[in-house]
């Protein structure tokens, strides 16, 4: 058989070192083979030293599976491997795609040599063999192509020995048939990309001749559909392979490496032939291609890595808000020139924004519909005759008739309220009318029915400074200057998060940016994902643009609102929030 399928025979090779974790991969990888293999009788051992002196290996009589252990990274515990999630699999692909290239063999090689078959042929039809299973796999399971291309290139290496100076492919039929059996066939069986063993392909053409390769093209792409116990039809397909290259298929295929004094360059010169070195390229081209191949993945693993990555944004957010509002004096408040009182019509303003804040958070009324057998409710036909139907029949009557819908308001949210106001040069015009927003803003939430929560921030050329604490209310306007160049508006978000816990859906959440929004690209993207991961969470963005200028370029996917006399247009602001609000149901 093939170097993946042991003979009759042959005895596991296997020898576990000392370390359990190996025990607990072998485990674990048995665990997940009869989904793959379509059976349950199947032992698998992974370990360093077994695969039967090839990368892996399957033993048809005693329904075992052995990967050589050293195709598992480097940095991967052996201990640590969890194949039950599919994105797992992707640290250890290679040893992945060596244990699924044997299942297959474990599912489809069933076919086995039968007395007497002429030994060239049966080698034949056992070379075509590798392609087939390969191609039968991926026509029962089309998922496993991306771990079968991780292991491609160790299994086509490990069998050509393109690697081996002294065993290496020489420009002859034989190796050349070889060559196309492991790599082309593996076009047509969906596991490669052509371009990726064109190489290969074109110094085989040269070496067999366009007829010779289309022959044997036409003969793997007929294995391709041979049924998994048609041993008949192998061998005939390796007895048509042998006629199509010259040779007797009544005789053994010659030994690969025997000594030849006119051998070509590859058969132990130590100078690879032009096969050899295609095999090579075609081998580095695969790797690299199959890089950048998408992963498979479930949605156990996605709800991991999301809830992973959240936690970690989390943590990033809470430390953030612990420099900016942690300490009792920012040292970065030199732009703050003081406070002043609010005038009344800031007052009044803030009142009425209050009230539109108040309501913004309400939820609408749920619907629930049940039925019932009994009054109140709406009669519904058909189900009233199937109550009768079964008093007819004796049986004891199940059908429910009676409809009623009931509606129930959820309870008024708390908000939480965040405000970042940009204070870089491009604002300096502004500075008045953006530190009364931001009063009014702030100060409403103590006058909203529901708890409010407020926060404020300035931010320019990665300073941020904190102007209303959590949990405080401003009894005065804080005025501040503008002018400096940078703006780290995704140190603000992010400071606003933790300090408010804006990413989390147990509130009414408002952020609130007064911003031109004119941004360098280094800030303004990371900005954007944060107020991408807000919004995904149901968090409200409102922006207030300073004017209506066409320069101004506000983030993505925000509420816009152009902020003119902020007291004068409180109405709208709130009108401009609880559409905000709204906007994330």
């Amino acid at each position: 058989m093939t170097a993946h399928i042991a003979a009759p025979a042959a005895t596991p090779t296997a020898v576990f070192p000392a370390a359990p974790g190996w025990l607990t991969l072998s485990a674990r990888f048995g665990d997940e083979v009869p989904a793959i293999a379509d059976r349950d009788d199947l032992v698998v051992t992974v370990a360093p030293g077994a695969g039967h002196d090839a990368p892996a290996c399957f033993f048809p009589d005693l329904a075992a599976i052995e990967v050589d252990g050293i195709h598992l990274p480097s940095g991967v515990d052996p201990a640590t491997v969890e194949p039950h999630r599919v994105g797992d699999r992707k640290r250890y692909r290679t040893a992945w795609g060596l244990l699924t290239h044997e299942s297959a063999h474990a599912k489809h090689s069933v076919w086995r040599e039968p007395p007497g078959a002429p030994p060239g042929a049966a080698a034949a039809a056992i070379l075509l063999e590798e392609s087939r299973i390969e191609a039968a796999q991926l026509r029962r399971r089309p998922q496993d192509r991306y771990w079968l291309r991780g292991s491609a290139t160790k299994l086509i290496l490990a069998d050509t020995r393109a690697n081996d100076p002294a065993a290496a492919p020489t420009m002859t039929k034989q190796d050349a048939a070889q060559s196309a059996a492991l790599l082309l066939a593996r076009v047509d069986g969906g596991v490669l990309n052509g371009r990726e063993v064109a190489r290969v392909e074109r110094v085989v053409r040269g070496i067999l001749g366009d007829d010779t390769l289309a022959q044997l093209r036409a003969i793997w792409r007929t294995a391709h559909r041979v049924a998994d116990d048609n041993a008949t039809a192998m061998i005939e397909l390796g007895r048509r392979w042998c006629e199509a290259l010259g040779d007797d298929p009544d005789q053994p295929p010659p030994q690969r490496g025997a000594a030849d004094p006119g051998a070509q360059p590859g058969s132990g010169n130590g100078t690879p032939s032009p096969l050899a070195q295609a095999i090579t390229a075609a081998a580095i081209a695969i790797v690299n291609s199959a890089t950048a191949d998408p992963a498979p993945t479930d949605p156990v693993t996605d709800a991991m890595e999301a809830r992973a990555a959240e936690d970690a944004a989390r943590a990033s957010a809470a430390s953030a808000a612990n420099k900016t509002f942690g300490s009792g004096t920012s040292p970065n408040a030199n732009h703050i020139t003081g406070t002043r009182p609010p005038t009344t019509a800031e007052r009044t303003a803030a009142r009425h924004l209050a009230r539109a804040l108040t309501t913004a958070g309400v939820r609408d009324r749920t619907t629930t519909t049940t039925t019932s057998a009994i009054p109140p409710g709406r009669l519904r036909v058909r189900g009233a005759m199937t109550a009768a139907a079964q008093r007819a029949a004796g049986a004891i009557p199940t059908a429910e008739p009676f409809t009623r819908t009931t509606r129930k308001t959820v309870p008024t949210p708390p908000l939480r309220l965040g405000i970042a106001c940009d204070v870089t040069g491009s604002m300096k015009a502004y500075r008045k009318p953006v530190a009364s927003a931001a009063w009014i803003l702030a100060h409403a939430a103590h006058h909203t029915d529901v708890p409010a929560t407020t926060a404020t921030v300035t931010f320019g050329s990665g300073r941020i400074t904190p102007i209303t604490h959590p949990g405080t209310t401003p009894a005065r306007v804080t005025e501040f200057t503008t002018g400096y160049g940078g703006h780290a508006i995704d140190d603000a978000t992010e400071a606003l998060d933790g300090a408010l816990e804006l990413s989390r859906p147990n509130a009414a959440r408002l952020l609130v940016i007064i911003s031109d929004g004119i941004f360098e690209k280094q800030t303004r993207e990371p900005g954007q994902r944060l107020l991408d991961r807000l919004r995904a969470t149901g968090c409200a963005v409102l922006w207030l643009l300073p004017d209506d200028d066409p320069r101004n370029q506000p983030m993505d996917g925000v509420t816009l609102h152009t902020l003119t006399d902020p007291a004068a247009t409180a109405r709208a602001i709130g009108q401009a929030a609880t559409a905000a609000l709204r906007a994330t149901r």
